[in-house]
């Protein structure tokens, strides 16, 4: 069995060893995707993979959990121990990675006045229980116990956050209790602010920096405050960053290879390194995160391409080339090789064979939901995807004031059916005049909320816009308005069966459209949504995650396990008054001009 120590260097089996490291994210790509990623991590020139394990995925409901496909941490542990890869684990409740509430998962906002990330009895209450699950599955996986595992995160830039010492304490304490006993360490900014609020250091636990340039400089700041503390261990960055995510509405954000691949030299002269992302994979679903700019919220796009060494489909790109050769510089004796090519195909344009309403099929989808006040997204359903909220008002057949109090993220305001505004969290509560039909007692108002993805770092975190939905109230006139009806979108596939579509078209309101066709043969491809609006594409059943006409994406990659050789059923969730004729697939992904 082999052995694993920190002392003034890593040691494998008392040998010293620098950790040459990528992350790759089990839950951001399929299962059959992870041997060709693992294997192009190893041909590199790694040793070692790094990965997050997201609290949200695999504790989607409280006290229901989920280790199935994409969720099944131990076998993505186990593909890389085939692979000779040693694992870094990052079991953190808390991971940031722009994933939507930095992994934590929504139902946590259910109790009022919970502080998240701290001593708080109620929420290490909830640690415990997750841990007890999840811990039991990794402590098999650990070097001590014969597996790949050969260290452990105990909270994630937590200095860029809080300094209770006493809350990574408990942490610490429960993941040894649990069974826990790889090295544990902690990952933040390379400055002291942080380094101070975020580490445990004079607990003895490992203290790892992040950050992706000016390696030497860093390097000397964390040495030195670990001389500070009379520690004499090696320099290593836990998120050496290769490249950048992307927001909505902003343009791709790109690193020259030959910059990335002379900082990789610079840092690996002086200490270890995790390539960060090495390969970033796919925002399923609805899991992607949110940055905070002042009071503006701005969600991170589905590709979590992030300029990465091989591409969202896992293609070797010109930065893997050249950190490959950087790496053989300093570290002349590692194996390398050439790495697995992906081939990605166009599948073809087939046209939409049914559509929908949603108003019209809403109460086919999901029972409503009916209160007095209403309900957020939290209250009334998972926390995630859609809420469409129902009222009847009274109609006093004269333009009457309406106002939505407190609500995020994203409104659409119909009218008798008609689309009357769209806001966003910064324009909620904006008042407006609505008129409904002279030959009608009452007006339908119908308010589609979507949670376009949670803050995953800074000071909003704990801040009341987490809590998706409407918070306060409608007002109409001046007063609040009772009566509402609430029907949770998850878009699953108990859902998405459920759809009626021969309960009525109307393309001008949001609206589902199913395409069938069958397929000789499948590949990984994309799918062009450059003539779509915003909304959903789910490849049958499975929800790739979101569109939007803003860009900078205008496709959405399609793994091939995704497809069947065959019948194929693709639904889109179009919100946008947009009428969706085709569905096309492409080689390559589309971007906006």
């Amino acid at each position: 069995m082999e052995t694993f120590e920190i002392k003034e260097d890593f040691l494998l089996d008392g040998k010293p060893v620098k950790l040459i490291s990528g992350a790759i994210h089990y839950f951001r790509m399929t299962p059959a995707q992870w041997e060709d990623s693992l294997y192009n991590l190893k041909a590199l020139g790694a040793n070692t993979v790094e990965t997050y394990i997201p609290w949200n995925i695999h504790e989607p409901i409280e006290g229901q959990f989920d280790f199935e496909g994409l969720k099944d941490i131990v076998a993505f542990v186990k593909s890389a121990q085939k692979m000779e890869l040693m694992v870094i684990l990052r079991p953190s409740v808390y991971i940031c990675a722009e994933w939507e509430f930095g992994g934590l998962p929504a139902w946590l906002l259910k109790e009022s006045g919970m502080r998240l990330r701290s001593t708080d009895p109620r929420f290490m209450q909830r640690v415990r229980q997750y841990f007890q699950v999840l811990l039991s599955k990794l402590v098999p996986l650990q070097i001590t116990h014969g597996g790949p595992v050969i260290m452990m995160q105990i909270e994630n830039e937590y200095g860029s956050y809080g300094m209770e010492k006493e809350y990574l304490r408990q942490t610490k304490q429960l993941m040894e209790e649990l069974g826990i006993d790889v090295p544990l360490f902690t990952s933040d900014g390379a400055w002291d602010e942080v380094l101070d609020a975020g580490t445990l250091i004079e607990e003895d636990v490992f203290v790892t920096g992040n950050f992706g340039s000016h390696s030497k400089e860093n390097a000397e700041i964390l040495s030195n405050f670990m001389k500070r503390h009379e520690k004499k261990w090696p320099i290593m960055c836990m998120e050496y960053w290769d490249g950048w995510f992307n927001r909505w509405g902003e343009p791709i954000i790109k690193r020259e290879a030959e910059d990335l691949a002379s900082e990789v030299r610079d840092m690996l002269e002086v200490g270890s390194l995790n390539l960060y992302m090495f390969h970033g994979g796919t925002n399923f679903g609805f899991y992607n995160g949110c940055s905070a700019r002042g009071t503006t919220d701005l969600p991170q796009v589905t590709s979590y391409d992030y300029d990465a060494l091989l591409t969202e489909w896992g293609e070797p790109t010109e930065k893997y080339y050249a950190v490959q050769k950087a790496i053989k510089e300093v570290c002349p004796d590692v194996w390398q090789a050439e790495p697995r090519k992906k081939q990605v195909i166009e599948l073809g344009r087939y046209p939409v064979t049914a559509s929908v309403s949603l108003f019209q099929t809403k109460d086919k989808l999901v029972e409503g939901i009916h209160s007095a006040y209403p309900l957020t997204m939290e209250q009334a359903g998972t926390g995630y995807g859609y809420m469409l909220y129902s009222v009847k008002l009274k109609n006093y057949q004269h333009e009457n004031k309406l106002k939505i109090v407190e609500a995020g993220d994203r409104i659409q305001i119909y009218v008798d059916g008609r689309h009357e505004a769209t806001q966003y969290q910064e324009t909620n509560g904006e008042e407006l005049l609505i008129k409904g039909n002279t030959d009608q007692e009452a007006i339908a108002l119908d308010l589609l909320t979507e949670n376009i993805g949670r803050v995953n770092y800074g000071f909003k975190l704990n801040g009341p816009t987490q809590s998706k939905g409407i918070r306060g109230g409608i007002m109409q006139d001046i007063h609040f308005h009772q009566g509402y009806v609430q029907y949770p979108l998850t878009l699953g596939k108990e859902q998405l069966a459920a759809i009626d579509f021969q309960a009525g078209q109307n393309s001008e309101q949001p609206s589902f459209y199913q395409v069938t066709f069958d397929l000789e043969q499948v590949g990984d491809t994309f799918i062009d949504c450059s003539d779509y609006g915003k909304g959903v594409v789910c490849v049958n059943g499975f929800n790739l995650g979101r569109y939007w006409n803003l860009g900078p994406n205008c496709s959405l990659y399609c793994p091939k396990e995704l497809l069947n050789q065959g019948n194929n059923e693709i639904i889109i969730f179009e919100t946008e008054g947009i009428e969706i004729q085709n569905l096309q697939f492409s080689e390559k992904p589309i971007f906006s001009k």
